[in-house]
């Protein structure tokens, strides 16, 4: 049974697992990746660009990141805005490549980056939920409206339950895989 509201509730629940998903790769496991650097933006030809923008990101091994830059004089403003960056890292240069040495996570960091990303999992289940909430309200409100029968209602209402289960199943298939990045970085 394709209704309308079942359409529009599972687009909602697949941006609030998208967002998770974008919110959890900001978080910095012992590992380097080039999305470490998307949290970076350098003020270049006087406007605010991501680093990715401005050179090749390469990643040679676990932990290390190589930016190479297409501008040679934008090594400087480069460094500076990643070393006033939240990632607590410090970037070296031979005049040519920006080197940035990833260091492994201490057992007290990665306890705590893993309470962040269980939170942050929590806030895409509760927005999982109400958006389930308001959906079920619209329905009962359709019902009522007589706009759909109460068979319908329970269908949609099973259905609604159905795309709630899958999706919570998706934030914690997420979460579990960011732990144990974070775990093993």
């Amino acid at each position: 049974m394709s209704h309308p509201i079942l359409k529009e509730c599972e687009s909602k629940m697949e941006k609030s697992v998208e967002n998770l998903q974008k919110e959890l790769s900001g978080i910095r496991t012992g590992r380097a990746t080039p999305q470490l650097l998307d949290v970076v933006h350098v003020d270049a030809y006087g406007t605010k660009m991501k680093i990715n923008q401005l050179g090749n990101v390469t990643v040679p091994d676990p932990h290390l990141i190589v930016i190479d830059l297409w501008d040679k004089s934008l090594i400087p403003a480069v460094e500076k805005a990643i070393m006033a960056s939240p990632l607590g890292v410090t970037p070296s240069n031979d005049g040519r490549l920006i080197r940035i040495p990833i260091p492994p996570l201490s057992e007290e960091r990665r306890k705590e980056l893993t309470k962040v990303a269980n939170k942050m999992a929590e806030e895409a289940r509760v927005a999982v939920r109400n958006i389930r909430r308001n959906v079920l309200e619209q329905l009962k409100k359709e019902e009522k409206d007589s706009k759909i029968t109460e068979d319908e209602f329970h269908k949609l209402s099973n259905e609604v339950q159905k795309l709630t289960d899958k999706h919570i199943e998706k934030i914690d298939q997420l979460l579990k895989a960011k732990e144990k990045d974070i775990m093993e970085g």
